[in-house]
C-alpha cells in the first residue's frame, strides 16, 4: 500500500534534485519582458533610421543640420551608428533591470559563476561580430552590415543557450537564418533588421514570459 506514496516521494525527490542542478548550471533569471523591451527599443530605432533614410534619398545626397551643408552619406552613417549605440544601452538597461527583478523575485542570484559563463559566451561572438562590422563600415560596404548583425548575434545566442533557458537556441537560429536569406537582399537591411532585432524578440518574450513567469512561475 505504501509502494505508490514512496514512488511519489521518489519522484517529487528527483524533481528536487534535477531543479537543484538546473539552477546550479543555468542562468535561469532571464526575463522573458527582457525580449520584448529589447525588440521595442529595436522598432523605435528601426522607424527612425528608416525617416532617416528616407530624408537622404529625397535630399540628393545633402541635407542641412543647424544651417550647414554637409555630406550626406558621412553624416547619416554617423547618426545611424549613434542611434545603433542608444537602442543597444536602451534594450540592454531594460533587459538588466527585468532579470534583476525576475532574480530577486525568485531569490536567485544575479551574479554568480553560471552568469559569468552566459556573459563569456554571448560577448565572443559578439565582439567578433562587432569587429567585423566595423570593418565592413570603415570599407564603406554597408549591404553587409545587417545581415553580418543578424548572424554574429544568432551565433551568439546560440552559444549561450548552453547557461540559459535552452528555448533560446530557437531565436537564435531564426537570427541566423534571417541573416542568411538578408544576403541575397542586401537593399533590405533595415527590414531584415526590424524583423530579426524588433518582432522576433517581441515574440521569442512573450513566449518566454508565458511559459515562465505567468502568474508568477
Amino acid at each position: 500500500m505504501d509502494s505508490p506514496s514512496r514512488a511519489n516521494e521518489s519522484l517529487e525527490t528527483l524533481q528536487d534534485i534535477k531543479r537543484m542542478m538546473e539552477r546550479s548550471s543555468r542562468f535561469i533569471s532571464l526575463s522573458g519582458l527582457s525580449g520584448v523591451s529589447a525588440g521595442f527599443f529595436a522598432l523605435v530605432g528601426a522607424f527612425v533610421a528608416h525617416i532617416w533614410i528616407g530624408e537622404y534619398y529625397e535630399s540628393g545626397g545633402i541635407v542641412t543640420i543647424r544651417g550647414y551643408m554637409q555630406d550626406d552619406a558621412h553624416t547619416l552613417k554617423w547618426k545611424l551608428i549613434v542611434l545603433a549605440g542608444g537602442v543597444l544601452v536602451a534594450a540592454l538597461l531594460s533587459s538588466t533591470w527585468f532579470t534583476w527583478r525576475k532574480a530577486r523575485r525568485n531569490n536567485l542570484p544575479v551574479w554568480d559563476l553560471t552568469s559569468k559563463k552566459l556573459i563569456i559566451n554571448v560577448a565572443i561572438p559578439l565582439l567578433a561580430g562587432g569587429f567585423f562590422v566595423l570593418g565592413l563600415l570603415d570599407h564603406a560596404d554597408w549591404d553587409y552590415v545587417a545581415p553580418s548583425c543578424l548572424v554574429f548575434y544568432g551565433l551568439a545566442l546560440v552559444n549561450a543557450s548552453k547557461y540559459t533557458l535552452s528555448d533560446i537556441r530557437y531565436l537564435g537560429f531564426l537570427e541566423i537564418a534571417l541573416g542568411c536569406i538578408n544576403m541575397f537582399y542586401l537593399h533590405w537591411g533595415l527590414y531584415f533588421w526590424t524583423i530579426g532585432f524588433g518582432f522576433l524578440h517581441i515574440i521569442y518574450g512573450l513566449i518566454m514570459w508565458w511559459k515562465y513567469e505567468k502568474g508568477g512561475r
